[in-house]
């Protein structure tokens, strides 16, 4: 197996910003694993010892995938390098449009929100009138 990143000058920031979002994952996997060495009493050694070690040996295993996956199998790389030149492609939406988008969800969804409410509020009078609903005055 060769250690030479395949097809190195493209798809650069698909890959930067995949291996700092494996990174991060990684690093809450090692905090999560070293937590389950927290109370152990093996051996006579203090926990911290464990703790560290099982750490380190977490980030180095799936460290070591995650930089075989982004860096160097050149199937994923393939992948990762397509993605961004079909991301170049893409026609973005710009400031004013993602802006009016935003308004008219919010808008209707606090329509739909006060549509619900008044129905509720009827539904609610309609069966206290009659008896179905006790409702606490």
């Amino acid at each position: 197996m060769s250690t030479a990143i395949y097809k190195k000058g493209q798809g650069y920031w698909t890959r930067q910003m995949s291996t700092i979002a494996g990174g991060v994952i990684i690093l809450l996997g090692a905090m999560w694993i070293s937590d389950f060495f927290k109370n152990t009493d093996w051996f006579d050694l203090d926990p911290v010892y464990y703790r560290a070690a099982s750490g380190v040996l977490w980030v180095g295993i799936f460290g070591s995938l995650l930089y075989y996956f982004i860096w160097l199998k050149p199937r994923s790389v393939d992948f990762l390098v397509a993605t961004e030149s079909e991301m170049k492609k893409v026609n973005w939406s710009s400031r004013r449009e993602v802006v009016g988008s935003t308004i008219v969800v919010i808008a209707l969804s606090a329509g739909i929100a006060g549509f619900c409410k008044v129905w509720d509020l009827v539904f609610v009078t309609f069966f206290s009138a009659i008896k179905v609903l006790d409702t606490p005055t």
